[in-house]
């Protein structure tokens, strides 16, 4: 398998770093992105039917063979009762629930324990809102690499069986992800694992931003108008995001449209994001007491807020909220629409979508894609 060359540098001072081992910027402490050449138009992808066919554009050295189960190439859904419902013209839904471990964290974590089994690293620890631990547990193991994860008592309990099924060092503890962060950082200094949460590294994007090539392929090479997702850390916003500007880059992309406008879907009881977009700031100020069933919204203090809000702001995009009771309401209308077991994550973004048209902030003939970024199984006890 070959890829483009690549180089780490800095999302916002253009600092170089190394590749292995590497965490944020250390002029800045920002975020890192793997920068590439440009892949040019009609290049031949890989002849393997996984996230890692789009290797021209992926973080790998000559010769180097990915930790794969099979993630990506997940199913575009149409449903026009939904669009219906909410008001646009198509509605597709991007199922990631059909990922190994059953959520789109399943693509990041194969790039990012890829990246870390080359470093020859003893180990790896994340702080986790549930999917990102259950995701590293799985590629952990297939990499043959120990694994410590901390999560919050309040994550659904099947995840955390999930994490521990394959055999991973699970921490339960009092408080939310940001309190689990503390703590892997504090092991990682310890130990010398890999502390790899989300955007701290810049190798789970890497794995992330696959959704945005196969969403520019499944629509034949061009950008639908409009992109949903229901955002904690803000990796998925982001790594579509990059795929489609590397498209661009190449000349792979139709129609005119480099950027779909985004809608970024919080829940009432944690919107640090969605806050910040209101008052015009460009970061996030931490939540307090963050609380929603959505676990995967329930990140207080994203550090990928600089990125997703720069985004909305370069896209007209969205950032809005969900109540808990219309996230319910919500999830069990796509369940019944289109045999989706949806994640309440997705019934966040339906109802943040359907409120975002009611008020004139998304258009009525727009074409749009929600991510379904998890399992609705793995909510339920």
């Amino acid at each position: 398998m070959t890829t483009a060359s690549w180089t780490l540098r800095c999302s916002a001072c253009d600092t170089e770093a190394a590749f292995e081992r590497a965490s944020l910027c250390t002029a800045c402490g920002q975020p890192l992105f793997a920068r590439y050449q440009s892949v040019p138009a009609g290049t031949p992808l890989a002849p393997r039917w996984d996230m890692w066919r789009y290797a021209p554009f992926m973080p790998l050295l000559g010769g180097e063979v990915p930790v794969s189960l099979g993630e990506g190439l997940t199913p575009l859904i149409e449903s026009t009762s939904l669009a219906a419902a909410v008001g646009v013209r198509k509605l597709f839904i991007k199922d990631e629930a059909q990922n190994p471990t059953g959520s789109f964290k399943a693509r990041g974590m194969s790039a990012a324990v890829t990246r870390a089994k080359a470093a020859g690293v003893p180990g790896i620890v994340v702080p986790t809102a549930g999917n990102a631990g259950a995701a590293l547990a799985a590629y952990a193991a297939a990499a043959g690499l120990k694994v410590r994860v901390y999560a919050p008592r309040t994550t659904p309990r099947p995840i955390l069986d999930t994490i521990e099924a394959f055999g991973a060092e699970l921490i339960r503890i009092d408080g939310h992800i940001g309190d689990a962060g503390k703590l892997t950082l504090a092991y990682a200094a310890e130990t010398g694992y890999f502390a790899i949460s989300t955007l701290r590294e810049p190798y789970r994007v890497e794995g992330m931003k696959t959704m945005g090539f196969e969403l520019a392929e499944q629509f034949g090479w061009r950008v639908p108008d409009v992109v949903v997702y229901p955002t904690g850390g803000g990796e998925g916003t982001v790594g579509i995001w990059k795929a489609l500007q590397e498209l661009a880059a190449g000349g792979w992309l139709s129609g005119g449209r480099v950027q779909p406008q985004y809608v970024v879907a919080q829940a009432a009881g944690c919107a640090p994001i969605a806050r910040a977009f209101d008052a015009g700031a460009d970061k996030a100020e931490p939540w307090v007491d963050p609380i929603t069933y959505a676990s995967g919204l329930r990140v207080p203090s994203p550090l990928g807020d600089r990125l997703v809000l720069r985004i909305l702001r370069e896209t007209d995009g969205v950032a809005a909220t969900a109540s808990e009771e219309a996230i319910r309401e919500w999830t069990y209308r796509l369940a019944c629409a289109t045999g989706i077991d949806a994640a309440p994550e997705d019934g966040c973004a339906l109802a943040v979508l359907r409120d975002a048209v009611a008020a004139g902030r998304v258009r009525a003939d727009a074409e749009v894609v929600v991510f379904n970024t998890g399992s609705g199984a793995s909510y339920r006890a």
